[in-house]
């Protein structure tokens, strides 16, 4: 909601905070402080980090990751329900790579009463659910461009009333899809229309979670649906007040010997939200009033003091992160966002290297002219635009020119209050009133940057909004090449909740996307990949900004923290105490 290398600097960590995997004590209340909800809580329409990290605690997919301070063995794709990982030897995978035959694990159970068996359907339903009308999944493309029947029961499930959890339910009972069959409760069988070399970690996301049968009682992610979780994982949702907490309980029916990538340590956990200043959420970690950050970065200014500090990590990042995106939809100035020659003049405008110290330095993050960041697949040095990322408001006021526009845009610009994004902002800001280009900044004051103002399309092309500053961090790493291009910049799949946000579209990227996708191999897909990423940057799709390192810090009391790079923090219920 995510390739990667996360390394622990030698010039900034203790031996303790670098590959520490020794264990304290258990139990205790972990305490989290941060400043938003999550953009959505149900497994379907997740699709932030720290909302990923959330269900993570009580929500169990196929296949998954066990966090580590090792890069490798935390990126490495595990069995989770799955009993194994599926292979052409062990009789999972088909010859042709067509078929996977994924038999479950026994003893994983739902916290309902009284307890009942996770099965086969449970994941049918889950992956279904990814497309449902109401509020489909933002990475419905990974399956609807892999399982066979996928995309027409999803073509259909698109018109069912979206208001209506009856006729989504009694749709899903008629319209099956034929690549998903629960051949008995232990046993999935998953037929693929083209070989995926990366379809084990698609399953490994939190999106094809099982969903028990009581979740089509609920409008996905509706609030009758937020007060009804249901849990196959070490923790459930004890109570949840919207935008300002949620407290979790051990599950009752969760067995350690049941999942192999999780634990059950704490014996609580409270994550406390609105705390919408990074310095603030610093304060409460140093004090020992909270043992963890949420959402919220260690402050800058902080990083210089905290360099030898046990307590503190910079984890090596690969994400586009942040990005300036534009609603190519809006009809606000005559359509100009939609035009190819208004995006180059904006794009070479903002000064990123003023974006780098905003985050700390180098140190911290680097210039990207590029999509697809360093360490994923597909990743290639180049610059259509100013290579120095300090921006050229002078070229960017004469393109504005001859594009029709000597006047400059006025342009609606909401932007988050956690972090380092207010600052961001002011500076974007900034950078276009130097080309004529003015901003009018909007605080997103409600938390709905992720879950309705960007996801939304008639909010797009009502133009609610001209130009965002959002993240992307790759759904997974390794073999992830699809992880960014396909979501952020497949046009196909543009619809409610797409993480394409400004509508972008383009015939060309999607031929080379297909290419990819059907490639053998990976070394074949990473040039197809490359091709994609140079003719986004051409039509200046985006505006990439920096690839950003993650400084960690954890209050003094906490012993055992195990990280997970696709989240950028620390596994909650792998935390144990000094």
């Amino acid at each position: 909601m995510r390739s990667s290398v996360v390394a622990c600097l030698a010039a900034v960590l203790l031996a303790a905070g670098c590959g520490g995997e020794d264990r304290g004590v258990t139990g205790g209340t972990l305490r989290v402080a941060g400043a938003s909800d999550v953009d959505h809580l149900d497994t379907a329409s997740v699709y932030t980090t720290w909302g990923g990290l959330l269900v993570h605690q009580f929500a169990r997919t196929l296949f998954g990751y066990r966090a580590s301070n090792d890069f490798q063995e935390a990126v490495t794709v595990r069995p989770d329900v799955a009993a194994e990982i599926p292979t052409v030897r062990n009789g999972g995978l088909s010859r042709d790579g067509l078929t996977y035959t994924i038999r479950l694990r026994g003893g994983v159970l739902w916290n309902t009463s009284p307890p009942r068996e996770v099965t086969a359907a449970d994941f049918v339903r889950g992956i279904e659910r990814t497309c449902n009308p109401a509020l489909p999944s933002g990475a419905k493309a990974y399956y609807i461009e892999t399982i066979a029947g996928m995309a027409e029961f999803c073509a259909g499930y698109a018109r069912v009333d979206p208001r209506s959890a009856a006729a989504m339910a009694r749709y899903r009972r008629t319209a099956k899809v034929p690549g998903l069959v629960a051949r008995d409760a232990r046993t999935l069988v998953i037929r693929l229309n083209r070989p995926a070399s990366d379809f084990t970690s698609l399953l490994a996301l939190e999106f094809a979670a099982a969903a028990p049968a009581e979740y089509d009682r609920y409008i996905p992610d509706s609030p009758a649906f937020r007060r009804h979780t249901i849990s196959d994982g070490p923790y459930q949702i004890a109570s949840y007040t919207p935008g300002k907490a949620y407290v979790l309980e051990k599950n009752p029916t969760w067995r350690a010997g049941s999942d192999p990538i999780r634990e059950q340590n704490p014996d609580r956990i409270e994550i406390s939200l609105g705390h919408q200043s990074p310095d603030e959420v610093q304060r409460l970690l140093e004090s020992g009033a909270a043992d963890l950050s949420w959402d919220q970065p260690v402050p800058a200014a902080k990083i210089p003091e905290l360099r030898d500090d046990p307590d503190f990590a910079i984890m090596e990042g690969s994400a586009l992160d942040p990005y300036l995106v534009f609603n190519t939809l809006s009809p606000r100035n005559r359509g100009a966002l939609g035009r190819t020659d208004v995006r180059r003049a904006i794009s070479y405008a903002v000064d990123k290297a003023a974006i780098v110290r905003i985050f700390g330095g180098p140190d911290i993050a680097e210039i990207l002219n590029q999509v697809i960041p360093p360490h994923s697949i597909g990743h290639q040095e180049f610059a259509l635009y100013p290579p120095s990322g300090r921006g050229d408001p002078g070229k960017c006021r004469n393109l504005l020119a001859g594009a029709g526009y000597p006047h400059g845009l006025t342009l609606k610009f909401p932007y988050r209050l956690s972090g380092d994004h207010p600052q961001i902002a002011r500076s974007v800001t900034g950078d276009l009133a130097a080309c004529g280009i003015r901003a009018e900044l909007e605080p997103d004051t409600d938390g709905a940057f992720y879950r309705t103002t960007l996801v939304t399309p008639a909010r797009a092309r009502a133009g609610k909004w001209d130009i965002a500053v959002p993240g992307w961090v790759p759904d997974w790493y390794g073999n992830n090449g699809r992880a960014t291009i396909v979501p952020l910049f497949d046009g196909r799949h543009y619809g409610p909740n797409s993480s394409d946000y400004g509508g972008f579209n383009d015939p060309e990227v999607n031929r080379l996307i297909d290419h990819a996708l059907d490639a053998r191999d990976a070394d074949a897909a990473a040039g197809y990949w490359a091709q994609a990423d140079h003719r986004i940057m051409e039509d200046a799709a985006v505006v990439p900004l920096v690839n950003q390192r993650t400084p960690v810090f954890h209050s003094a009391r906490v012993h055992g923290a195990r990280y997970m790079p696709q989240y950028r923090a620390y596994d909650l219920n792998q935390v144990t105490f000094s």
